[in-house]
């Protein structure tokens, strides 16, 4: 059966908190513009609303489906580059962030994937990085990639691309962030070296902090990730700072024309208890390990297994996953690892 490719992605809890929360944080500014918002979100998602290619929407790692307003859920945010500059039957993902809800705990753990990182992807059955598996089967293909990556059943996916990270962020008029050292890196539109970026606590655009999420000429994949957290962490903050009420409607714009989700808008807003609590806990975490070049001369992330096995556990155990169920969904091996791509 061919599969359906999606548009495009790169965000986080950006879209539960400014996408979802926003229903609520606008109620007492206004009944008609809360009622005009509440219809407007509804339509950006229902225009955005993609299956995953999953019978029920649910995961092979679940007994039943889930539901975000009872459950304990995980959402996989990917992000991709898919410019008319680049070839959009070979589009990888750029970013990979898996977070996992914890309703009782009001927590959320957010785990960033290095795109280099070396693992089995089912859609082509050999290993190479995890980045290509978009560009073998899109979505679907992620989501079959990360499951069997990190053993943690992937929910719901939410995928954007670069120009709506672009508009997000100057949507809500910059965030501020501290550059740790100057670069000049390439704009959403490929144009090399056009942002010129020096040290110092400062705001960024939406271009500059593209830029400042893309670049790893100057450290690495991990410290890339850890970028990336602390960028959405500071788009969530001001998102949802009072400065903002007034311009989620360009949010919602901004996202509306360049996300693909399988969340429903009832879904979506059952994520609203997160954003709403003050004191919700955001848990950040990365991948160990160290790069170094396979049998085919490629450059690969090669993932510590010992420390994913303890971040599998601790997501496994966010999401409290029974040890039954557990021990049969997750009882597949990783497969043909001396195979790459």
């Amino acid at each position: 059966m061919a599969r359906k490719r999606p548009k495009s992605l790169f965000s986080i809890k950006k879209i539960l908190a400014a996408c979802a929360l926003l229903l609520l944080l606008i109620i007492g500014t206004g009944a008609g513009y809360a009622l005009s918002l509440y219809q407007s979100t509804s339509e950006m998602v229902e225009e955005s609303h993609q299956t995953s290619g999953r019978e029920n929407e649910t995961s092979d790692l679940r007994d039943q489906p889930v539901d975000p307003v009872e459950d304990n859920v995980s959402v996989l945010f990917i992000g991709v580059d898919n410019s008319e500059h680049r070839d959009q039957s070979q589009s990888r993902s750029d970013a990979l962030l898996l977070a996992t809800f914890n309703k009782d705990e009001n927590s959320v753990k957010l785990l960033s994937i290095p795109r280099d990182s070396y693992t089995y992807i089912p859609e082509v059955g050999y290993s190479t990085k995890i980045n290509h598996a978009h560009a073998f089967g899109g979505a679907e293909a992620t989501i079959e990639t990360v499951e069997q990556f990190m053993k943690v059943p992937v929910d719901y996916y939410v995928q954007m691309n670069f120009d709506a990270f672009v508009d997000v962020v100057n949507a809500i008029g910059g965030i501020t962030y501290d550059v740790p050292y100057e670069f000049k890196e390439s704009d959403s539109d490929d144009d090399k070296k056009a942002i010129h970026l020096y040290p110092g606590v400062q705001r960024l655009n939406g271009e500059e902090a593209l830029a400042m999420a893309r670049t790893r000429k100057h450290d690495s994949d991990l410290a890339r990730g850890q970028r990336q957290q602390e960028i959405l962490k500071a788009i969530v903050d001001k998102a949802t700072s009072s400065s903002s009420v007034f311009k989620i409607d360009e949010l919602v714009e901004a996202v509306g024309n360049h996300m693909e989700t399988n969340l429903t808008f009832p879904e979506m807003r059952g994520f609203l208890s997160y954003g709403l609590d003050e004191n919700v806990e955001i848990d950040t975490m990365q991948l160990d390990g160290s790069g170094g070049f396979g049998n085919n001369g490629a450059w690969y992330y090669y993932v510590n297994e010992e420390n994913k096995l303890k971040i599998q556990e601790t997501l496994q155990e966010h999401l409290e996953l029974q040890s039954e169920s557990q021990s049969n969904n997750l009882a597949e091996d990783d497969q043909n690892d001396n195979n790459v791509y």
